[in-house]
């Protein structure tokens, strides 16, 4: 049996083995607050798996996120940010953080896939699929709330760490993306940069930022598989995790990164997507 936050509609193609087990018991946590009950478990098992690598934002700024909520248009965008925990009879299977970035320039909503986080006993019972399948009812959710139309393009994109097959536990991850529909944005042509997570005063002590390089993953949830995407769709992407990440990072901080981005291809040449798992020398 399904459960009401189950949609299969807004699962991905390769996750439609969800719909199969029985997930009577497994309920849904929005997390709204600090204050509420189940942010402690939830970000400490995120911060845990995530924070002590330097790979998630610090408390400090998941507060603001969490207290930004749905409010004002910044730099022409609202950002909506979602922190999920899944339980079963009290225990914990699986927990997500996800933003909701909507575009209204250029009539689109981005989806940030920030981290995703299941439990041991709970891989591959079906859970991360609709792990993966939430972050596409917020954004109907968002759109429907902002009486924008139902129809923009909503596109799913993931920062993950670059290939590496020596590595078992990264390619298992890239793998499951793969399953799912997400396509790489070509590395040898678009060299992202994820901004630096730490807090400023260890950013100031230690020389200045030091952004991590990252590959894009994009799944465009109307469309099953894409080859390639436009340079100015790539750039329009990236501009709104930019915009999301400088709502709480200093300026200093996201200059290098906003620099970077102006050198990126403008116009309408394709830029290639490749699998999740392709390696791919620059």
């Amino acid at each position: 049996m399904l459960q009401p936050w189950m949609v299969p509609a807004d699962l991905a193609p390769g996750d439609a083995k969800s719909t199969g087990p029985d997930w009577t018991g497994f309920d849904l946590h929005r997390i709204r607050s600090i204050d509420d009950p189940h942010f402690a478990e939830a970000f400490g098992a995120l911060w845990q798996e995530f924070g002590t690598k330097g790979e998630m934002e610090t408390r400090d700024v998941i507060t603001r996120r969490l207290a930004r909520d749905s409010g004002p248009p910044s730099n022409g965008c609202t950002f909506e940010y979602e922190l999920l925990l899944v339980k079963r009879e009290n225990e914990f299977v699986a927990v997500r953080d996800h933003t909701v970035i909507l575009c209204p320039q250029h009539g689109m909503a981005v989806v940030h896939m920030s981290h995703n986080l299941v439990a041991p006993a709970w891989r591959r019972s079906g859970i991360s699929g609709w792990m993966r399948a939430l972050p596409v009812g917020a954004a109907r959710a968002s759109l429907a709330k902002r009486r924008l139309p139902a129809t923009w393009p909503i596109y799913l994109v993931a920062e993950m760490e670059h290939a590496d097959p020596a590595n078992e536990a990264r390619s298992i991850r890239l793998r499951a993306y793969e399953r799912a529909g997400y396509r790489k944005v070509d590395p040898a042509v678009i060299d992202y940069l994820q901004p630096d997570f730490r807090t400023p005063g260890e950013i100031d002590a230690n020389g200045g930022p030091r952004p991590l390089p990252l590959s894009l993953l994009v799944r465009e949830v109307a469309h099953s598989r894409l080859d390639s995407l436009p340079a100015a769709m790539v750039r329009r992407i990236v501009t709104c995790l930019y915009h999301m990440y400088g709502a709480d990072f200093r300026a200093q901080d996201m200059d290098g990164l906003w620099m970077r981005l102006a050198a990126l291809p403008g116009r309408e040449q394709p830029i290639r997507l490749i699998a999740p798992t392709d390696v791919v020398s620059k």
